[in-house]
């Protein structure tokens, strides 16, 4: 039974409290924050029916992160807290009224935090603004539909309309949906990995061939040596912790490497076993390197010299000379980089001692396998595909590739983002993919490569750009330079977003838009043909099947596959050869047209429909074989470019808090970090805020600097005394994007840089709390919380 605008109050960060940071993770207390919400907001029944299905073999994939499944036996309880939160915030029986809408202008939603947005409910009809008007007003599919057929097809150019994909989708969302797009006739698709692993991507495919994680979910819990950079697991995929507890208790060990000290590297109690439950739970970082914001590649390229050096100490004693005879190059050149690199430039760029460089060193090369994870805290960084390329050169001079628990593995954070580009969600997808495409379909699709995410924006900003879809996903806070986005989206002819709640991207929009409401993976799925099921990816390119366990929240609702089957026809007509009627009716039509264009997925029904599903062939992982142009590994030479940060000021990156999942934002409590009741927090450590001359809990607006010039402000935020590394500071995502500049990328990926933002501090000035920024006149935007 569906509830409707229950009311819900905006935080006021004047009650923010701050306690001691946890050296904790999970333990009962995950427990509780699992269940709590759940049971408040879903009720008993449709808690068992969706927590005790997820992640099982016969139910639905966990929307939250993209962490593996065990191969094996799974426990019945295969979800974590943010999981639970992730499918209590999607099932919830909770829904937006028709009168909703009238009721609340765009004007006024605008002002709302998402969390305020999202509490409102699951949305059940397609709504549309006109042209001048201020508010969404209740239409039928139909009139939907065809609204979004005739604005495309209205367009001077294909090139004209750009069309965003968030992670959620499903494969044969996907795929369905890149066909349509490039039937339409342009490659213009940014998605959620132009923001996030898009430097992943980059780094892998010109080093080793491929763009994936090199190994499979058994080698974590196998391997000798785990070395985890730029992650925090305990918030952002809790379910690493069960594995890296396995591996230590396999005799595996662990280090850290992060700015901060998450409490979720450090200890875990696992609330399924005993010991997590009255004990101390397991001690997972063997060590932990505090490293200085944007310091990785300086520490990988004085690791990699060390192990050079000694190889040379001890010929034949270090080094894997058989597998990087037959399998790399560029073994020379790098040798003779490193040789120059100076120790005192790798001390200041880290803020690290030489003895705990020397000590990872030792514990790499007593290894016999060694896995190196990271994530944003990574690829976000302006030399990102540099530092990921050092990670290769790392695992590359001892062999670390092709064997058990050995390999390179970028944790993907958004479930099924990975899919989405296998499935061809990607603005330059290779010949190759378009050339079967085509025979497929019958039809050529465009060569000419599209725009990503901050293209995108440019293009919008530069009226190129007329026409946006978005597939899931809130591309407005997601994005770098909240101001400069939010401009280039009203500056759109029209905006239409497929969703399953409320978000800031429905609220700042072009002259119409569109939101057309969707089903969850929790929901079952029935079409013509009877029940349907999707498929997707995870993190090691295991794909498998999930199937909905609860009744919809409204018969109205479409599913991506249908909403994106019904544009496609309306707005192609018989432009290509695709049975859009079918592939609504029967997802299986979908899943065989995949099986004849996407290499490795061969017999896609009858593999998908197996216990565990499939994994995606790899070939550095499966073959020691590598894709690149010369058929070996590319050792490469990266030149250290080291952040230069002024004095009286500080590096700064932007992260989660515990209760969000990228931008959204479960509550306002952060509880391992300490943080109760507000989001407006600058972590900086204690030594840095007494020599800028401010005091725990001080008020500050903090500013961006940028050659441009443009003065971009977080307003009245709460200096917290906190133990990050000295000359780093810290504040939440999404709340931090007003601080990055739509044109500062990462080189050559062209992913926001929100990992290394030089700012400076000064006492709070007057005016509301938020961000604001000079270059749209916008003093004082409502903050993105």
């Amino acid at each position: 039974m569906t509830r409707s605008n229950p009311p819900v109050e905006e935080a006021d960060e004047n009650d923010l409290e701050v306690d001691k940071p946890k050296d904790w993770a999970a333990g009962m207390p995950g427990v509780y924050h699992s269940m709590q919400p759940a049971l408040k907001h879903m009720g008993v029944e449709r808690t068992a029916r969706t927590l005790l299905t997820m992640n099982q073999k016969q139910g639905f994939d966990c929307m939250s992160c993209a962490w593996p499944d065990p191969s094996g036996h799974r426990s019945k309880f295969e979800y974590c807290e943010n999981g639970a939160k992730a499918v209590t915030w999607e099932a919830t029986p909770v829904t937006v009224a028709s009168e909703f809408w009238a009721e609340h202008p765009i004007s006024e939603l605008r002002g709302r935090s998402e969390y305020w947005l999202g509490m409102q409910g699951r949305l059940t009809e397609p709504v549309y603004k006109a042209a001048g008007d201020d508010y969404y007003r209740p239409v039928d599919w139909d009139t939907a539909i065809k609204i979004v057929s005739d604005r495309l097809k209205g367009l001077s150019s294909p090139d004209e309309a750009a069309f965003y994909t968030s992670g959620r989708a499903s494969n044969e969302a996907a795929f369905i949906y890149q066909l349509f797009i490039r039937g339409f006739g342009t490659n213009n698709m940014p998605d959620c990995s132009n923001m996030c692993h898009e430097s992943s991507g980059v780094a892998m495919s010109e080093t080793i061939g491929v763009g994936k994680a090199t190994v499979a979910y058994d080698d974590f819990l196998t391997t000798d040596l785990m070395i985890v950079i730029g992650q925090n697991p305990g918030t952002n995929h809790p379910r690493m912790l069960s594995a890296m507890e396995q591996q230590k208790e396999n005799g595996g060990q662990i280090v850290a490497v992060n700015p901060l000290p998450e409490a979720g590297l450090r200890r875990f109690k696992n609330p399924q076993k005993p010991k997590g439950v009255v004990g101390r739970g397991t001690e997972l970082a063997d060590q932990f390197l505090q490293i200085r914001a944007g310091g990785d590649m300086a520490l990988l390229q004085a690791v990699s010299k060390r192990v050079l050096e000694a190889e040379d100490n001890n010929p034949g004693s270090v080094l894997d000379h058989e597998f990087i005879a037959e399998h790399c190059e560029g073994l020379d050149a790098l040798r003779e980089h490193l040789s120059h690199l100076e120790e005192e430039t790798v001390l200041e760029a880290t803020g690290l001692r030489a003895a705990e460089i020397d000590e990872l060193t030792d514990r790499y090369i007593n290894a016999e396998s060694v896995i190196i994870t990271w994530a944003m805290g990574v690829t976000q960084q302006k030399n990102g595909v540099g530092t990921i390329k050092e990670i290769i050169n790392l695992l590359l001079l001892r062999g670390n590739f092709g064997r058990p628990g050995a390999g390179a593995s970028p944790i993907r954070g958004h479930s099924n983002v990975q899919g989405d580009r296998t499935m061809g969600i990607w603005e330059q997808m290779p010949d190759s993919f378009l050339d079967a495409l085509g025979r497929e379909f019958s039809f050529e699709p465009p060569r000419e490569h599209g725009v990503d995410s901050v293209d995108a924006v440019r293009g919008m900003r530069d009226g190129e750009i007329k026409f946006f879809l978005s597939l899931g996903g809130n591309f407005v806070a997601a994005m770098s330079d909240t101001a400069a986005t939010e401009a280039a989206m009203q500056n759109l002819e029209m905006n239409v977003q497929i969703s399953t709640k409320l978000n800031r991207s429905h609220t700042v929009v072009g002259q119409e838009a569109l939101i057309l409401p969707t089903m969850g993976r929790t929901e079952i799925d029935v079409q013509a043909s009877g029940p349907q099921f999707v498929s997707v990816e995870d993190t090691v390119s295991a794909v498998h099947s999930s199937e909905g366990r609860v009744e919809p929240v409204a018969p109205n609702l479409l599913s991506e596959v249908a909403i994106v089957s019904r544009i496609a026809h309306a707005t192609l007509d018989n432009r290509i050869a695709a049975d859009w009627r079918g592939f609504e009716d029967n997802y299986d039509l979908i899943r065989d047209h995949i099986s004849h264009v996407v290499p490795g997925c061969e017999n896609y029904n009858q593999r998908i429909r197996e216990k565990d599903g499939f994994l995606l062939a790899n070939g550095p992982r499966d073959f020691r074989r590598f894709d690149t142009p010369s058929g070996k590994a590319v050792m490469t030479v990266n030149e250290l470019d080291l952040i230069d940060c002024p004095p009286n000021r500080l590096i700064l990156q932007t992260m989660r808090s515990h209760d969000q999942f990228n931008t959204t934002i479960y509550g306002y409590n952060d509880r391992y970090r300490g943080i109760k009741k507000g989001r407006h927090v600058l972590f900086v450590n204690p030594e840095d805020l007494v020599q800028l001359g401010f005091s725990d809990g001080d008020l500050v607006d903090v500013h961006g600097e940028y050659a441009d010039g443009k003065d971009r402000v977080l307003r009245k935020f709460r200096a917290v005394a906190y133990p990050t590394a000295r000359g780093s500071a810290a504040v939440y995502y999404p709340e931090g994007n007003v601080l990055v500049p739509l044109d500062d990328t990462v080189q050559g990926s062209n992913t926001p840089v929100s990992k290394g933002v030089i700012i400076r501090l000064e006492p709070a000035g007057e005016g509301p709390a938020g961000g604001s920024s000079e270059e749209n006149k916008q003093e004082n935007m409502p903050a993105t919380v």
